[in-house]
């Protein structure tokens, strides 16, 4: 009995071993059969990509930059005579036209010393009137030596003394004149007139600190804009290399709650100093502001074209990738349909494109679809990017299936 338990034994174990043989040759079968179909791709053809053909383009070098905004005229409302104030003729805030009147100050002095200018032009023209007579009177005596040579030439000098008399009080009549004028305050320059600094009944001097009022003439506006001179070194640099060409002067405005101005600007001039204490160089655009939304002393972001970038390629963002040195790589099909993986010299973003300088040949086709499963000199199966993906052909156990299913 013991003899037959112990083949019984050993025709049990060999049988389990030949059992769990044939299940490793299996699993090992069904690997490599994986392997083999994962090698091949879909239906045992290259992988397909999309490209895009890219070639060189001009781009603008758009920069944003910090400004802030300022009156295109300003004028402090001040006055030129002494006195009280009587009235005030506009309404703060309101809208004032060159030369209305804002202020009346009082004029009683003013006016007095008029008339009494125009008295002393009047007894200055007297003396001329009678010193002209003595001076004529005197000249055929002094020609038959009835009276002296002196005394004709005396008269004649009282003539002209009194004449010259006559000019020096018209002089004081006409300052008399300005001053009363002055006592009515006009407007300097067409603008926005802002709160009035003294009210009537106060006394007002020509040397005082404060102004009456402030006009500001709002439409068009300055924006001045910041650039650190650095940048400024860079962009003139690379306009002299040829690199980049000069832009137009138009410029955007972004608004301090980040939305549109919605009106276009130019840049007029650019400061040749640079400020000490910020490093930066002022450039000044002008805005038109028919609707007065721009107020002095606004901080706004001014979004221009500084250059034009000769020679750029627009490459999808989606095609552009960072290696772990930080590059920026692209994926390019080369003349055998082979990936090949380039790196790329990137300015910046210009919507859902890079702009890239360096790297890239006119003609390149750029793959944009299909780049998770690329490795380097693999062969692909390029298409146009975005083009209808074409029906993959089915296998031979797909066709029997369903020669299955019709037979069924």
């Amino acid at each position: 009995m013991r003899l037959i338990e112990v083949r019984t034994l050993a025709l049990v174990s060999a049988v389990a071993l030949a059992a769990c043989s044939s299940g490793g040759d299996t699993g090992n079968q069904g690997a490599g059969t994986q392997g083999k179909a994962a090698g091949k791709g879909d239906g045992g053809q290259p992988p397909q990509v999309g490209y895009v053909v890219v070639q060189q383009t001009r781009v603008p070098l758009m920069t944003e930059l910090p400004g802030r905004t300022f009156a295109y005229q300003s004028s402090e409302v001040r006055p030129q005579v002494s006195g009280v104030i009587q009235k005030r003729l506009f309404k703060e805030g309101s809208l004032v036209r060159q030369g209305q009147p804002l202020y009346q100050i009082d004029p009683s002095l003013y006016r007095a010393a008029v008339n009494e200018a125009s008295a002393a032009v009047q007894s200055a023209q007297a003396t001329a009137a009678a010193a002209r007579v003595r001076a004529e009177r005197f000249r055929p005596l002094a020609e038959i030596e009835a009276v002296s040579k002196q005394d004709y030439t005396d008269a004649v000098a009282t003539q002209r003394q009194a004449e010259a008399s006559i000019a020096q009080n018209r002089a004081q009549l006409e300052t008399a004149r300005v001053n009363l004028r002055f006592t009515t305050v006009p407007a300097p320059i067409t603008g926005r007139i802002g709160r009035s600094l003294f009210t009537v009944g106060a006394l007002v001097t020509t040397s005082q600190a404060d102004p009456l009022a402030t006009i500001q003439q709002l439409d068009p506006i300055y924006v001045d804009i910041q650039q650190s001179a650095a940048d400024l070194l860079r962009l003139r640099r690379q306009l002299a290399s040829g690199g980049a060409l000069p832009a137009s002067a138009a410029v955007r405005l972004k608004l301090e709650d980040g939305s549109d101005y919605g009106r276009t600007g130019f840049v007029e001039f650019s400061e040749v100093v640079v400020d000490q204490q910020t490093g930066t160089v002022t450039m000044r655009a002008r805005f038109p502001n028919p609707d007065g939304l721009l107020l002095p002393g606004m901080f706004v972001r001014a979004v221009f074209a500084q250059a034009i970038e000769a020679n750029a390629f627009l490459v999808p963002q989606q095609a552009v990738a960072r290696d772990p040195q930080g590059n920026a790589t692209v994926w390019v099909v080369d003349a055998n349909n082979k990936a090949v993986q380039r790196t790329v010299q990137t300015v910046r973003a210009d919507g859902a494109n890079w702009i890239v300088t360096g790297g890239l040949n006119p003609g390149d086709r750029v793959i944009t679809q299909g780049t998770a499963r690329l490795s380097p000199n693999s062969t692909v199966r390029p298409v146009p990017a975005s083009a209808p993906q074409q029906p993959k052909p089915p296998t031979p156990e797909q066709l029997k299936q369903q020669q299955k299913a019709k037979g069924g």
